[in-house]
């Protein structure tokens, strides 16, 4: 049977997964909404853009569940409740909910709680690296009582979702956790290379890293960090807040992802502030490390 999808949150994610899934035979239409389609500044061009791959733009959320038979969450990580929050004042029984949103385990299951009180089948998923290269295919793990059932529907479609608890909050564990050491990583070598840059040695640091673990490239590894950070270092940093929340949940301080998040931060500031104008996915880690400096020294 045909169904209606509908996806909150029409950025990076949200439009791949739009895009991706209004091609398979029994989704019969693809709605989308996001909070940006309501500004006055920006709303225009976000639903043209929205319109011209093929979603048609809901005028709020309460149309979205309208039509939806299922809904896909995709916005940065602190919406994750208040997003859930919202859908559940708009809910109907029998619909369902799948939250790709990179949140805490109690941040899922408080959002998980709401909804299922108005009767929505509240699935979690934890999305297991960058979306772009893979697409709808991305892997994905899943969790909750509603998780096998989706699964099957996911993967008519050719998705990559396989389910590891019928428990809330396991799924993203497992994500966050995760979390804490790539994203932690990416701040590592942010601050490595960007000091040995200045200091002029990054020729003898990099060759001790390829010496100690030779399977990773870590010229290329460095500009890809560095290029994803500076594209979607806000949204990071909002992931590790959710990753030291989840540290939290555990019973620890999270002096770790606390400083990730510090670290993605600092670097969306800078980007925002148009330090690395010009660059961009094919720049050389270099690049970007000077532009740091540059802006270090002009603010000294």
């Amino acid at each position: 049977m045909a169904l209606t999808l509908g996806i909150i949150g029409y950025g990076e994610v949200g439009g791949i997964f739009g895009r991706g899934l209004s091609k398979q035979d029994d989704i019969d239409s693809v709605w989308a909404w996001d909070i940006k389609f309501a500004d006055p500044a920006t709303g225009t061009a976000a639903r043209e853009a929205a319109q011209a791959d093929g979603m048609h733009v809901a005028g709020s959320m309460q149309q979205l569940c309208a039509e939806a038979d299922l809904l896909i969450s995709a916005v940065t990580a602190s919406n994750t409740f208040t997003v859930a929050e919202e859908a559940a004042l708009h809910g109907r029984a029998g619909m369902r909910f799948l939250d790709l949103n990179s949140a805490s385990p109690g941040t899922k299951q408080r959002a998980a709680a709401v909804l299922e009180a108005k009767g929505v089948g509240y699935v979690e998923a934890g999305v297991m690296t960058s979306v772009p290269p893979y697409g709808i295919r991305v892997p994905m793990l899943l969790g909750g009582p509603q998780a096998e059932a989706l699964a099957g529907t996911l993967a008519t479609w050719g998705m990559d979702a396989r389910v590891v608890s019928e428990k809330l909050g396991v799924a993203s564990a497992i994500k966050m956790s995760r979390s804490i050491m790539i994203k932690g990583l990416e701040a590592l070598v942010i601050e490595s290379y960007t000091t040995a840059r200045r200091y002029g040695v990054e020729d003898h640091v990099l060759p001790t890293l390829k010496e100690t673990f030779p399977q990773i490239d870590w010229e290329k590894q460095g500009a890809y960090f560095f290029s994803r950070v500076v594209q979607h270092g806000k949204r990071r940093a909002e992931e590790m807040r959710e990753a030291a929340q989840t540290v939290r949940e555990a019973g620890f301080e999270p002096f770790m992802a606390a400083a990730t998040a510090s670290k993605q931060d600092w670097v969306a500031q800078r980007a925002r502030a148009g330090v690395f104008e010009g660059l961009d996915g094919k720049s050389p880690w270099q690049d970007y490390a000077d532009r740091l400096i540059d802006k270090a020294s002009g603010d000294a």
